[in-house]
């Protein structure tokens, strides 16, 4: 594969807006998410005790994080006991060349990797084509927008902005299927004997983890496809990448996540593998690359660092109105949707302070997440900090200080909403043009004869 080119930043707005050109597109995309939303409170309350299970889950994982460095040396003791090489990186650098060493030790250049959100957050792919390994992503989704050279889009769904017309067409260019067989079947098939002959040939193995358990030394994978059973079982050398957030301290824990985390992610009651390594087999090397890149600075953060109990389903993206309507790529950011702008400022946050903005502080995310992330608060939070570090564009200031003098004075708030209404009722045109934010791809709204204000005090002087 070739390496990706990496695009030049744009903010949130800017994507989104290009994203919005494909009206049938944008429309689509939204209904789809909707029905993975609607699929996953059919399989929420199905369970009695989802609520229950929820606050559970959260309060392990604030366990968890009040005390990760005792659960992270008693799993790196666990895993070394069990046979197993434990690195630890700092960044994502650090993380790359760590896993370029280990493969460049075996002399191989062909590699098979499953879903793995953290490679995408650290650029593996990039990193190891760009040092003449060949990198195959063998998640389904994952494929398809390697092979058209992008990023994936969804946590769980990676190209769920593609048509199946769209990925007709690049297995033709890319694997030779009969050029207009758009058959979701077919390509499936066709894309499983591409992937087949790729597993046979890669002994080096990458995988992402989903939990690991400090009790135990192991690390649980959860596919659909079976894709990382078949890399490791396979592959001579299995490297697992892991975020130092993904430990769990009991395996008996695993009960409470695993029934949450596909029911939250696609309306499964569970994934279909919940695969779990524990020690390399007689001959196989197994390292697991444990990476910090800034959670322990999020750690610190009591306002942040309930972003760490992600566990990565994807749901708040599924029922985001922002998200489903812009698209993922529009977040510039590995991992897109209301999660990622709580994620992403805490790395780069110059870089990514348009994200906490792309939201309408609803409070769905935050409603939906199996772990109880208090998401939308966190945005909130995140503008306040980004204002006060001089990360918001003039014209919000601006905006933002016009609004606060008119709003803390009571008279010209009521004056400025009677101007307002009578512009509105006769003079339409001086609100419903291009110079108006709100009117692009919007229909202003009917001014109303009169505000709540003058209503309430006609009303109650009648009652």
């Amino acid at each position: 594969m070739e390496a990706t080119a990496e695009p030049k930043t744009k903010d949130h707005a800017t994507l989104a807006d290009t994203f919005n050109k494909d009206e049938a597109r944008v429309d689509w995309h939204d209904k789809t998410l909707w029905f993975v939303r609607q699929k996953r409170d059919k399989a929420a309350w199905q369970i009695p005790d989802w609520e229950h299970l929820r606050e559970t889950a959260s309060q392990i994982k604030h366990n968890v994080l009040s005390n990760l460095h005792h659960y992270l040396t008693q799993f790196e003791k666990q895993a070394q006991q069990n046979g197993v090489t434990v690195h630890w990186a700092a960044d994502a650098e650090d993380h790359n060349r760590i896993v370029h060493g280990i493969i460049q030790k075996t002399g191989i250049t062909r590699v098979v990797k499953s879903k793995s959100m953290l490679t995408e957050e650290c650029h593996l792919n990039d990193y190891l084509v760009a040092q003449g390994i060949d990198v195959v992503d063998t998640d389904l989704g994952e494929r398809i927008v390697q092979l058209a050279g992008e990023p994936p889009s969804h946590i769980v769904l990676p190209c769920i902005h593609w048509k199946k017309e769209e990925i007709g067409q690049l297995f033709h260019k890319h694997l030779g299927t009969p050029e207009g067989n758009s058959d979701p079947q077919f390509l499936a098939a066709a894309a499983r004997v591409h992937l087949r002959e790729r597993f046979m040939t890669s002994p080096v193995a990458i995988t992402g983890v989903n939990f690991a358990v400090a009790e135990t030394g192991e690390i649980v994978v959860c596919t659909n496809e079976g894709n990382a059973d078949l890399g490791v079982q396979l592959a001579d050398v299995h490297i697992a990448c892991m975020g130092i957030e993904k430990i769990i301290p009991q395996r008996k824990h695993l009960g409470v996540f695993l029934r949450l985390l596909a029911r939250s992610a696609t309306g499964q009651p569970i994934t279909t593998y919940s695969s779990h390594f524990r020690k390399p087999r007689p001959g196989q090397q197994m390292h697991i690359v444990l990476v910090d890149n800034g959670r322990s600075e999020r750690l610190g953060s009591e306002d942040f660092r309930n972003a760490l109990k992600c566990i990565r389903c994807g749901a708040c993206m599924n029922t985001c109105p922002v998200y489903r309507r812009s698209g993922g790529h529009s977040y510039h950011y590995a991992i897109a949707g209301p999660i990622g702008s709580i994620l992403a400022p805490g790395l780069d946050m110059k870089k990514n302070a348009d994200l906490p903005f792309a939201s309408t502080l609803c409070g769905s995310c935050s409603n939906v997440c199996p772990v109880k992330i208090d998401i939308h608060d966190q945005l909130y939070k995140w503008r306040q900090v980004l204002a006060k570090n001089g990360y918001v564009s003039e014209t919000k200031k601006t905006g933002m200080k016009g609004m606060a003098f008119v709003l803390s004075r009571p008279g010209l708030y009521r004056f400025s909403g009677a101007v307002g209404r009578w512009f509105s009722r006769y003079l339409p045109f001086t609100m419903n043009n291009s110079l108006n934010p709100w009117y692009k791809q919007r229909e202003m709204p009917q001014a109303p004869k009169e505000s709540f204000g003058e209503w309430y005090r006609k009303n109650k002087k009648r009652s």
